[in-house]
């Protein structure tokens, strides 16, 4: 009975907000695909002779509404930690946009 009342104490910490770290690199993304979509197109042919497509696309809201990607990437970044980010978007060497 003791242990199923430390089971909600245990959980609280996965309800609190991130670091900033960790919510930097996760909204990262978020901000990538406020720049533009991103996809995958791939072809092949099975072993019968068949063959076959496949098409993925990834479109956020953000970029449908022409939100910049910095500001998307800030507000992220300060939803999931309660902090601004520690550093631009601009200042990621994998940023490309």
């Amino acid at each position: 009975m003791r242990l199923l009342a430390l089971v909600p104490l245990l959980l609280l910490p996965a309800c609190g907000p991130l670091t900033v770290q960790q919510a930097e690199r996760q909204c990262f993304e978020r901000a990538r695909l406020a720049a533009a979509p991103r996809g995958v197109v791939g072809f092949g042919v099975g072993s019968d002779g068949r063959a076959g497509a496949n098409v993925e696309i990834n479109l956020s809201s953000d970029f449908l509404t022409g939100r910049d990607p910095s500001a998307v990437f800030d507000s992220c970044v300060y939803q999931k930690s309660g902090q601004p980010p520690s550093r631009p978007l601009s200042s990621f060497p994998e940023w490309k946009g």
